[in-house]
């Protein structure tokens, strides 16, 4: 595979599935358009779990949109074609380990996504209110939603 070049200015965002699922149910919508257009400014990276995520909901995501299996696939690739996936085995140990543990009462099965923002010093991005407020209860900072995304972005076009 061969590494897109990461640009110096570039913040460091980890998208998280609902993301995904949403740019791909609406890509004209805010998150579609961030996803799609804002490589400029983000360098986006997930877990190859997602994929996963995303043939796992295949069905459901086909009956959602109403489209045929190829336009949807044609979809999924436009809106997956700026982020960088990253196998979790990748992943050191104790950023799995502490993710864990810090998402215990909250959602464990973001562990990897959290994980991942930790190993890359990244924000993670998500639509998941429980998940978010969650983890700025227990003071984890680097998590950002679709809004305060946007106005970052704002401030990195001008």
């Amino acid at each position: 595979m061969v590494k897109k070049q990461e640009k110096v200015n570039q913040v460091r965002i980890i998208v998280d599935t609902n993301i995904v699922f949403s740019g791909i149910l609406n890509t004209s919508s805010k998150i579609g358009k961030i996803l799609i257009n804002s490589n400029v400014h983000f360098q986006f990276y997930s877990c190859d779990y997602l994929k996963t995520e995303i043939l796992r909901h295949r069905e459901r995501l086909l009956k959602i949109t109403k489209l045929p299996a190829s336009e949807l696939a044609e979809l999924e690739s436009i809106v997956c074609e700026n982020i960088t996936f990253i196998n979790e085995a990748l992943i050191p140990q104790k950023y799995l380990k502490s993710s864990e543990t810090l998402l215990k009462n909250i959602d464990i099965n973001d562990t990897v996504f959290v994980a991942l923002a930790k190993h890359l010093d990244a924000k993670l991005w998500t639509g998941d209110l429980q998940l978010y407020n969650g983890l700025k209860a227990k003071r984890f900072k680097n998590i950002i939603t679709t809004s305060e995304l946007s106005v970052l972005l704002d401030e990195l076009e001008n």
